[in-house]
């Protein structure tokens, strides 16, 4: 399936800052650190659209062609940014890559490249909006970080809240369909249990194995896992398979996705998915 991206906008009152972000997810969190000084496009911003089916608009490019400050992944979740900036030819146009700013590993990164669902990924990537944007707009340096600093103190909290649930759950074993969500679970002190062949297949869009496909099965039939936590933005036969198996056991199951739900920003978002772990483990 392709999916064709439109660009969502949000304006500011003053200033003309633009800055443009892969997806929702990171548009939230400029739109955060920014407040009424910039406007926000994001890319792909759809719970509907699976953004590893990607295919660019001329008004994307525009967006692009404008912007003082662009904001990707990295770590090849979003490759197509790399040729969209090429022919954007805004050369001048500051560019922040999340996996770049991340404390997690290299080893980790090749392993799970989302992460946004890394609080203290996203605690760097909030610092480093505001620095990049006092640099931008020096007149507005202490709004950015002012707002950066609030964002950071909401954050702490729902680290808080994941350290809650690990003290109450840690080592219990979750399955995934995709590594999506990994940061956070583990954060929540949760252990997966996952055989990367099944994610990786699911991920990379191929058929699972049936030998994996067993073995994903005897794990749910053997009482230990505890939740499986689904990316219902790529569901296929396996995944609705997995659910079934879930339910006939008495486990658990929640979705997650790669892009804001409807009507959410950043910080509910996580705070509701945290609320959602919890109360499927209770």
């Amino acid at each position: 399936m392709t999916t064709l991206v439109a660009c969502a906008e949000t304006s500011p009152t003053e200033g003309e800052i633009n800055i443009v972000a892969v997806t929702d997810v990171y548009g939230s969190i400029a739109s955060a650190v920014a407040g009424t000084h910039a406007t926000v496009t994001s890319i792909i911003n759809s719970p509907s659209q699976d953004p590893h089916e990607f295919e660019a608009s001329a008004r994307t490019q525009l967006a692009l062609s404008r912007a003082q400050l662009v904001i990707t992944n990295g770590g090849g979740y979003d490759d197509f940014m790399d040729t969209l900036l090429a022919g954007a030819r805004n050369p001048d146009a500051k560019i922040l890559r999340a996996v770049d700013l991340s404390p997690r590993s290299d080893a980790e990164i090749e392993a799970n490249e989302h992460v946004w669902y890394d609080l203290d990924t996203v605690e760097e990537v909030a610092s480093a909006l505001a620095e990049t944007l006092a640099f931008v707009d020096p007149p507005h340096a202490s709004d950015y970080r002012d707002n950066a600093g609030h964002f950071t103190e909401a954050l702490a909290g729902l680290k808080q809240r994941a350290e809650t649930i690990a003290a109450a759950h840690a080592g219990e074993s979750v399955l995934v369909t995709e590594p999506v969500p990994l940061y956070l679970l583990e954060a929540a002190g949760l252990s997966n249990v996952t055989p990367v062949a099944f994610s990786t297949a699911i991920e990379d869009g191929q058929g699972v194995s049936p030998v994996v496909m067993k073995d994903v099965l005897d794990l749910l039939a053997t009482g230990d896992v505890a939740l499986l936590v689904y990316n219902e933005q790529t569901e296929g036969p396996e995944t609705a398979q997995l659910q079934a198996a879930a339910k006939t056991h008495g486990i658990a199951a929640i979705p997650v996705t790669e892009t804001l739900p409807e009507g959410a920003d950043y910080l509910g978002w996580m705070d509701d998915t945290l609320t959602a772990i919890e109360s499927a483990l209770s």
